[in-house]
């Protein structure tokens, strides 16, 4: 076994129960899901969860991978001599890989779920930890049934840390990730209205994050935010589940990981912070009230599991939004610069409300607005219009200066706007695009946000080409007029 070899291939056929056929190679050093993606001796799963897996097999191979698991019943589909791991169930065998993979490593686990906050507080864990020992997390927002199971599989077994983010739209999806990651501390980031076409209540959603907790290691430790008004149901699902040591983090006094105060600055934030009884100061690499709090969860964490508090802090200056994400650009017009935030991925009232507060500090320059851009916010079920119209009182609270809505839902809060605030409306962000393109200016910050299933990105990529443009328009004109916005009203 090499030493980049993740896996040999008899440790993967015997974990799996797999039946081997054609030519294997001894070990395999990645695993993959998409052909496009395989690498170079990679091991490539057929997954048929969206698209049917099988149909890519004969390209990954050709792509390098060095074998592909595919299910038994499909191997007569396939050619007679490609290096194939065969199982009953390509999925199940990816878990039983992953229970494999747990089963053999010394590191220790850390499970982060929430409404909001979950890639970032993965991600800061994973810069946080890595100053301290080697360390594995989650690629993206690998958190689902297929996500967890896939990157527990990929985890090396020298890894000192492991960082598994894992997500839910319905009740009882995160018990079975849990109970296969066992983590050694489990973070609840915070409890917001999201997925509530599924679960009708900001209770009923708390209990489905808690199931976190059935998973944990004896004497596990759970991290929960104190500053939460599902706080106490969260902390007595700790208790009921046999959770042996719950850690509170916020700005609330009695909170063990304590925010004592922060400055916000225009790329970063200071802060000063009780972590469980180490008052310390520290920057994070990022504005954001949101993330100063879940900064706290992280430092609590770096103290629970051992870890050097001190290079976990200093680490944390180095964290920065990933695309979608609260991602901060400068695109260069001729005039200057506008300022972008591009956080597109997702969207529910709670992270709009921080994402508008976040615009609302971000410095502009001469003749400069704070524009927000803003698609649906979706499986918000009944109260999805009025969940929209109520951003209203985040827009106002955070100096917006004007906004552009897209989509049914959003029209809610077109309409609440006072026409002072209205920059433009349209059913979907391929209409809205040009109505930005042509409004937004140099001195400009513009954030941009919505459901993934709103389409928010291209208009990030489009506000990004304006970069390009030389003739890139400069107006005073206002973004509408009185009959568009009255049309759009209607």
């Amino acid at each position: 076994m090499n030493a980049r070899a993740l896996w040999t291939v008899a440790d993967m056929a015997a974990a799996m129960g797999a039946q081997a056929r054609g030519p294997l190679p001894q070990s395999v050093s990645g695993i993959s899901i998409d052909s496009r993606a395989a690498g170079p001796g990679d091991a490539f799963f057929a997954l048929t969860d969206r698209r049917d897996g099988h149909q890519f097999v004969v390209p990954a191979l050709s792509a390098g991978a060095g074998l592909a698991v595919v299910a038994a019943e499909r191997l007569d589909e396939l050619p007679a001599d490609a290096p194939l791991l065969a199982v009953p169930d390509v999925l199940s065998g990816l878990r039983a890989l992953a229970a494999a993979a747990r089963a053999r490593s010394r590191g220790k686990v850390i499970g982060v779920t929430g409404s909001v906050g979950k890639t970032g507080t993965k991600e800061a864990l994973r810069l946080a930890l890595s100053k301290d020992g080697e360390t594995h997390a989650s690629v993206a927002s690998y958190n689902n049934h297929w996500g967890v199971p896939l990157s527990l599989a990929r985890c090396p077994a020298s890894a000192s840390y492991v960082v598994l983010e894992m997500g839910m739209n319905h009740a009882g999806e995160i018990e079975p990730l849990s109970r296969l990651a066992r983590p050694h501390v489990a973070v609840i980031t915070a409890i917001a209205p999201v997925h509530l076409e599924f679960f009708g209540s900001l209770a009923k959603i708390a209990d489905a994050k808690a199931e976190i907790f059935l998973g944990l290691e004896p004497g596990g430790a759970a991290v929960l935010n104190r500053d939460s008004a599902q706080f106490a149901r969260l902390r007595r699902r700790a208790k009921e589940a046999g959770v042996a040591r719950i850690v509170a983090f916020g700005e609330d006094e009695k909170a063990d990981a304590r925010l004592i105060k922060y400055v916000a600055h225009a790329d970063c934030s200071t802060v000063q912070a009780d972590i469980l009884g180490t008052e310390l100061t520290y920057k994070v690499g990022a504005p954001g009230r949101h993330l100063v709090s879940n900064s706290l969860a992280v430092l609590a964490t770096a103290v629970l599991l051992g870890a050097d508090l001190a290079l976990a802090a200093l680490a944390l200056s180095e964290f920065k939004p990933s695309s979608g994400r609260g991602m901060r650009i400068e695109v260069e017009l001729p005039a200057g610069t506008l300022v972008l935030l591009d956080d597109s991925y997702n969207a529910n009232p709670a992270s709009v409300a921080a994402s508008l507060a976040l615009l609302g500090q971000t410095p502009v320059g001469p003749r400069g607005r704070r524009v927000a851009v803003l698609g649906d916010m979706l499986e918000l079920g009944p109260r999805g219009r009025r969940l929209h119209r109520g951003l209203l009182a985040a827009v106002e609270a955070s100096g917006i200066d004007l906004v552009f809505c897209c989509g049914p839902l959003m029209q809610a809060l077109w309409r609440a706007l006072p026409a002072g605030l209205r920059g433009g409306y349209a059913e979907d962000s391929t209409a809205l695009e040009a109505q930005v393109l042509s409004a937004v200016h140099a001195g400009d910050a513009v954030m941009v946000k919505g459901s993934l299933g709103s389409r928010m990105a291209p208009i990030v990529k489009a506000l990004q080409g304006l970069s390009a443009r030389p003739d890139a328009v400069e107006t005073d004109a206002p973004a509408v007029g009185a009959r568009e916005a009255a049309s759009a009203e209607g």
